[in-house]
């Protein structure tokens, strides 16, 4: 299994592709994130108490991340909110035994320990529940894109985890189904001019 995850390409596969393993301690994952994550920037790894899953992510993951982060800073360029973000960063909780890389993920204000806003996009199922790898961290919203929707989930109570929000918390001048049909727009540039102008507006 070494060698085959040492081989692991630098591009980006056609297909997304997922491997769980059970019964990882938490300096083994340690130590995979420190081995791994600088050499493979298409590999995502999740880690929940134990449980560790392994994913490379597709050119249309990444299209998506990329059309959506941009739509967000041009939103929060167009109405001046001071939005800052980490893109890809792994955030590690020992205590509570998880950690990830969201695919994007942004701070209010100036940047802090744990984002407050992620972003994942979902295009095949399985796997870790990433919302209780988010509850472990403390994140207050995660946005979820998945077939063709961006569902936001809010942390209301760190005990009782997340519960899906029919607005922004956080952002709440962002209309979530506004933006998301500018999404398909194969010329990313120009879907965020017509976001940019339909704000103005």
């Amino acid at each position: 299994m070494t060698a085959s995850w040492l081989d692991l390409p630098h591009s980006l596969p056609a297909e997304e592709q997922r491997l769980v393993l059970e019964g990882v301690t938490w300096q083994q994952y340690d130590a995979l994130v420190i081995l791994f994550m600088n050499q493979f920037p298409a590999l995502r790894m999740t880690y929940l108490e134990g449980t560790l899953e392994l994913m490379t992510t597709s050119p249309e993951h990444e299209r998506l991340k990329t059309i959506i982060a941009r739509l967000i800073e041009a939103f929060a360029e167009e109405l001046d909110v001071d939005l800052n973000g980490y893109g890809a960063t792994t955030f590690r909780q020992e205590a509570a035994a998880c950690g990830l890389e969201p695919d994007e993920c942004y701070c209010l204000g100036e940047l802090h320990e744990v984002p407050d806003i992620a972003l994942e996009i979902v295009l095949t199922s399985g796997g870790i529940d990433k919302l209780k790898v988010y509850q472990g961290l403390g994140v207050q919203e995660v946005w979820f894109w998945e077939h063709q929707h961006l569902s936001i989930y809010s942390l209301i109570d760190p005990e009782s985890g997340y519960q899906a929000s029919a607005t922004n918390q956080l952002l709440p001048q962002l209309d979530a189904t506004f933006l998301a049909s500018f999404v398909d727009n194969p010329n990313q540039t120009q879907a965020v001019k017509a976001y940019r102008r339909a704000l103005q507006a």
